[in-house]
């Protein structure tokens, strides 16, 4: 069985490694290249840098049209997608004489898009999974072949989570990629009951408003971690947020106040303990770091419109 893999960060690589195991690879493709840091360097996808160390075939193709093409030279029979970052055209479905799978971090129908973890954790939610899917011209709205479930820990973040799921993924592949295409799975539609959308992630919804509630600006920092980061201003200084916890202490809502050598943010109805922060242009320290560098004095951070 030959199998044309589509994926870009770096959780699509377990599952990459557990398809070499049960199919020939016949292309990885990947996004292109993109500008990062200060230096505006183009950096190579996390999937293209596997990909290239285990010698297999790699295309970054940069239009529809191209991506098309690329999946018709393959001449595979199967296609495998785990966040690749684009939905397939009819066309391009059309190229797999076998259809494509699509690894996707959550239990669907809940979270259909393309930040499930994050929203996942957002909302609160205790559990998630992943759900191997047929891939359709609709997002994430395909029959489901197969899924796992897991908790949420309490201090999982996006980043951790991600990797966690990545994993499973990966086991998915595994076990049922042999018996589906041995046509021993049958998928299920999704239900129809409990669809959530996962927009992506921005800047501006990361930024922490005095508003929130205490839970939700929680589980938003680690939500948010590592991308995009939450993050408030203080005095025109944007201070990324890396860690937090639950503060008995009282502070107002939107003031950062010295509590015990600590950094304490009041949000609506609690605060919150600033463990590790990351002022703009340094590295990240601790609340009480940054105090020190400031004698003591905490502030108010800016608001949106300042």
């Amino acid at each position: 069985m030959r199998a044309a893999f589509l994926g870009t960060p770096a959780a699509a690589i377990p599952s990459l490694a557990a398809l070499i195991d049960v199919a020939d690879i016949a292309v990885v493709i990947t996004r292109p290249d993109r500008a990062k840091g200060r230096s505006g360097k183009p950096t190579p996808p996390a999937v293209k840098i596997a990909a290239l160390e285990w010698g297999l075939r790699v295309e970054q193709p940069s239009t529809r049209e191209e991506l098309e093409q690329a999946l018709a030279r393959a001449d595979a029979d199967i296609g495998v997608v785990v966040a690749y970052g684009r939905i397939l055209t009819r066309a391009a479905l059309e190229t797999m004489p076998a259809g494509f799978v699509n690894v996707h971090f959550s239990l669907l129908p809940r979270w259909r898009g393309a930040a499930p973890v994050e929203r996942a954790i957002l909302a609160g939610d205790e559990t998630t999974g992943v759900s191997l899917m047929q891939l359709d011209e609709g997002l994430d709205t395909g029959p489901v072949i197969a899924a796992v479930e897991t908790p949420i820990a309490s201090d999982e973040t996006g980043g951790s989570l991600s990797g966690r799921l990545s994993y499973l993924g990966a086991m998915l592949i595994d076990d049922v990629i042999p018996d589906l295409l041995a046509g021993r799975l049958d998928a299920a539609p999704q239900l129809r009951i409990g669809v959530t959308a996962a927009g992506l992630l921005t800047p501006s919804e990361a930024r922490i408003d005095p508003s929130w509630s205490v839970d939700y600006a929680e589980r938003a920092v680690r939500a948010f971690n590592p991308r995009p980061g939450a993050w408030f201003s203080l005095e025109g200084t944007r201070i990324r947020v890396h860690e937090v916890s639950v503060s008995d202490d009282s502070v107002t809502p939107g003031v950062v106040a010295p509590f015990n050598g600590q950094a304490v943010l009041g949000l609506h109805g609690g605060s919150l303990a600033l463990n590790v922060i990351q002022p703009a242009g340094k590295g990240p320290m601790s609340g009480t770091a940054w105090l020190n560098g400031r004698r003591g004095a905490g502030g108010r951070i800016d608001t949106a419109t300042e």
